[in-house]
């Protein structure tokens, strides 16, 4: 798998080095520009790492023009892969039951960064193209993981927090649960600030929520990563109907 845009190309990580560059890339972005940590952080050699890395394929977007450096990140866990591993990542999170239960293929997201170079820029819709190739490639139905808001204070995310809990709450065949409990409806509907709910939501969940994203019940305050996390949970099935309508009325 590779897709190229002039100088930038995206593709599945074929080496320990290459891995190595990536787990480099999410120190810089979630460990030294966000405060995050773990077990397994190496901060000697500046890598942000965990148990599950040697199970996920990792998609990459390397610039020709810095010697292919890789400059954004993707983990990717199929249920298969999963089932090596021992678990799903998210798993100790979040209560997944509903998404075994449904009998479909199910691929996890994880781990998603930019370096602050190339934020706002063509390289996020490059890894998306090449996601969406490759949950094509696997039979993919159902799309998942966690995506987070930076700090632990829920109170200051209550509006974007009970937002997410008040128009796009996961159907309830599919809707995770975080094993964690904390509320998000800490508003009434009536009482949230739309607007500055749609400014506090940070731009990954914004763009799985125009995908079509739902979200699982309840947050999960990971203080280790120094983040509230919640669960996104996309249907493929959706996802490719809206892009069928999209063509219709003649948007492409």
């Amino acid at each position: 798998m590779a897709l190229d845009d002039r100088n930038l190309t995206v593709r599945l990580a074929r080496t320990v080095d290459e891995i190595t560059a990536a787990q480099r890339l999410r120190y810089e972005v979630f460990v030294a520009e966000l405060g995050g940590g773990g077990d397994l952080v190496d901060h000697e050699n500046r890598l942000e790492r965990d148990r599950f890395d040697p199970y996920f394929d990792h998609l990459l977007l390397t610039d020709a023009r810095k010697q292919g450096a890789v400059v954004g990140v993707y983990r990717l866990l199929r249920d298969d892969q999963a089932e090596a591993a021992g678990q799903f990542y998210s798993e100790d999170e979040y209560d997944l039951a509903p998404l075994r239960a449904s009998g479909r293929r199910l691929l996890e997201l994880g781990r998603s960064c930019l370096h602050r170079d190339y934020r706002g820029g063509p390289g996020v819709m490059l890894m998306w193209q090449a996601l969406s190739d490759y949950v094509a490639e696997h039979g993919i139905e159902i799309l998942f993981g966690t995506a987070s808001f930076h700090g632990t204070d829920v109170q200051r995310l209550a509006h974007p927090l009970s937002l997410l809990h008040a128009r796009h709450l996961a159907p309830e065949d599919v809707r995770v649960r975080s094993r964690a409990f904390q509320p998000m409806d800490l508003l009434p509907e009536e009482e949230i600030d739309r607007r500055r709910a749609m400014v506090e939501t940070p731009a990954l969940i914004k763009g799985y929520l125009r995908l079509g994203g739902t979200v699982g019940e309840g947050a999960f305050v990971d203080h280790a990563f120094n983040t509230t996390d919640v669960c996104l949970v996309m249907d493929t099935q959706r996802l490719n109907e809206q892009a069928a309508a999209r063509v219709r009325r003649g948007r492409g």
